[in-house]
């Protein structure tokens, strides 16, 4: 019996992780180390605000732990009544500034990715609806989008917050507080959304595979949420990663103007606002270390859709 040569083995595919570290988006991440460091930045802060039960020293928001003795004290040296030494200090109430922090940066992330999450649903599903209907139903929404453009962003949040709140019943105003905000700042950033996924539909919807969809019978939101809607999400995740940014800032606005988030659930905003009352007194902690990790959030996201902006961009390609 001769021998039949043996033909050689396939070649293994190589795995999903693989994959991903060798595509183009991975190689540009790893080509710019000041993406890399925005993201090791924002990462620790993300999950600083997780843990921040375990990793808090004290809770700052249990009245029986808190010692009003301890009140001003400053950052790593030890008070002059009780001889406890905290390393970012004490507010006017005796509360850690550093748990503050933790616990008010829970606040502030877990309403920026609400209120992102909310714009970007609103936004999108408008914008596939004004882009592949047309007609009265895209002319009502973007010229409602235009008169929303034409007052500034943080106005709009301040009268939908206004609103929401007076009519919620009061006994439920702490309580709602924060959803309260989060629908507050969403409605007012929709709008971005809308218009980039509008302009893309419109790219998208006159292609040959939309129109091979329409003959074999899809319905049109089976083609809005199948085929054009997984086209369009590169320009939305650039506008989502800006945006927390925006919303982050926003929601310290309007905690620092005393109208978002309650006292019993303090913010970096609320944490600023309180720290600003005692700027000139000498206690200049209280107020320092609030805004230092707010800015360095914000920044941090920021550099990280500047980054991701340039990596979709195909033209820089």
């Amino acid at each position: 019996m001769s021998d039949l040569p043996q033909s050689a083995p396939a070649p293994r595919r190589p795995s999903a992780l693989r994959r991903g570290w060798d595509s183009d988006l991975a190689w540009s991440f790893r080509h710019a180390p000041l993406a890399v460091i925005s993201l090791c930045l924002v990462l620790m802060l993300v999950l600083s605000a997780v843990f921040a039960p375990l990793i808090a020293p004290h809770d700052p928001f249990n009245p029986a732990s808190l010692n009003l003795m301890n009140g001003f004290t400053p950052p790593m040296e030890p008070n002059a009544f009780t001889g406890d030494e905290f390393w970012l200090g004490t507010d006017d109430q005796g509360r850690d500034v550093f748990s503050t922090i933790l616990f008010g940066l829970r606040i502030s992330l877990f309403v920026g990715f609400a209120a992102v999450m909310f714009a970007m649903t609103l936004g999108i599903t408008l914008g596939l609806l004004a882009g592949y209907l047309g007609g009265w139903v895209d002319t009502i929404i973007m010229r409602t989008a235009d008169v929303q453009l034409t007052f500034p962003a943080i106005l709009v949040a301040m009268l939908i917050f206004g609103i929401a709140k007076g009519i919620t019943p009061v006994e439920y105003r702490d309580q709602m507080a924060i959803w309260v905000l989060i629908f507050a700042i969403g409605l007012s950033d929709w709008v971005q959304f809308a218009r980039v996924v509008r302009g893309a539909t419109m790219v998208e919807k006159s292609k040959e595979y939309v129109q091979a969809a329409r003959l074999i019978g899809r319905s049109g939101p089976a083609i809005m949420m199948r085929h054009i809607l997984p086209n369009v999400l590169s320009p939305v995740l650039v506008i989502a990663t800006i945006s927390l940014a925006l919303a982050i800032i926003a929601e310290a606005t309007l905690s620092f103007l005393g109208i978002g988030a309650p006292p019993t659930q303090p913010s970096l905003g609320t944490l600023i606002r309180i720290g600003q009352g005692y700027l000139f007194s000498g206690e200049w902690w209280i107020l320092l270390f609030p805004s230092v990790i707010l800015l360095a959030l914000a920044l941090g996201v920021n550099l990280l859709g500047d980054w991701l902006r340039d990596a979709l961009n195909p033209r820089l390609k």
